[in-house]
């Protein structure tokens, strides 16, 4: 049996293979060719964190769970942490196991870029990205795959100067600053209320909103949720885990349908477009099996 470390991971993951091989277990999922419970969650309450376990099975294709640790006051230390377990579909005898942290790191980019390939405007040319972490930082990469963005603009409560001279982007003041006329903008605060308001978007906008993934946390407006077109990863989920979601009261297309050419996804050059991402195994299963493949 493999057992592969972070940097073992890296080596093997990159996203010009990681971006189709996500749309590919996102059209599979929502053409209902996999097998995929919703996660779930244990809240490790003394501690502030949560536990949880996301398996799944895509038919003809790979079979996983992910264990995944959730800790967002961690300080110095990065706020996820995850295994995933690998085995072989046809007799059940176990593959591998390798660190999770960085394939949730990087296939939560790749899925909007997925999104971003198929909603936002062919002429998108200005990125806006709220949150200096992690996902910043794996955003920025895997988003310059999907679009050829000449201008990128970075706020966050800290550390927008610091993350934006290391990337060569441009600090905003404030959140505001940073999507006013953005074609493409990027939510990745580690927020319980919202830090993105509707009114700041110009029309033809696309959000990649991946945070909040809790029922009763927020991260957008009701501005927002109420104007614009929303799709999901995974409608159950979604409907379950995001406070977003739930609070839009209305109804939600997956970015698979998009993918498979069931949905038409974008459909005129001025409604703005939203693409709540909760996070599902599938996602993880098919980054592992590449990882595994290579």
């Amino acid at each position: 049996m493999n057992v592969l470390d972070e940097p073992a991971v890296a080596q093997r993951l990159h996203y010009p293979d990681l971006i189709p091989a996500i749309a590919q277990a996102l059209a599979a999922l929502s053409s209902g060719k996999v097998v995929q419970p919703v996660r779930t969650v244990l809240p490790v309450a003394p501690h502030h964190g949560f536990f949880a376990v996301m398996p799944a099975y895509a038919d003809g294709g790979a079979l996983g769970a992910k264990l995944v640790t959730f800790y967002p006051q961690n300080v110095g230390i990065h706020t996820h942490h995850a295994l995933i377990v690998m085995f072989k579909a046809e007799t059940g005898e176990p593959l591998a196991v390798m660190d999770g942290r960085l394939i949730t790191e990087m296939r939560t980019a790749a899925a909007s870029a997925v999104a971003t390939q198929r909603l936002a405007r062919a002429d998108a040319s200005v990125l806006a990205i709220l949150g200096s972490g992690v996902q910043a930082k794996s955003h920025l990469a895997a988003l310059r795959h999907a679009r050829s963005f000449k201008e990128v603009r970075v706020w966050s409560p800290r550390n927008a100067p610091a993350f934006a001279q290391r990337h060569g982007v441009k600090a905003a003041a404030t959140a505001a600053d940073a999507v006013r006329g953005a074609d493409v903008v990027v939510v990745a605060v580690n927020a319980t209320t919202p830090v993105l308001q509707g009114r700041w978007l110009a029309p033809g906008t696309h959000v990649n909103a991946i945070g909040a993934t809790r029922p009763d946390w927020r991260e957008l407006d009701d501005d927002l949720v109420t104007t614009a077109r929303i799709f999901v990863d995974s409608r159950e989920a979604a409907l379950r885990e995001s406070g977003d979601v739930i609070a839009a009261r209305t109804e939600v297309t997956e970015i698979g349908a998009v993918v498979a050419g069931a949905d038409p996804g974008r459909r005129n050059a001025e409604e703005i477009t939203l693409f709540k991402s909760v996070g599902v195994a599938v996602e993880d299963v098919a980054a592992a099996a590449l990882v595994l493949r290579a």
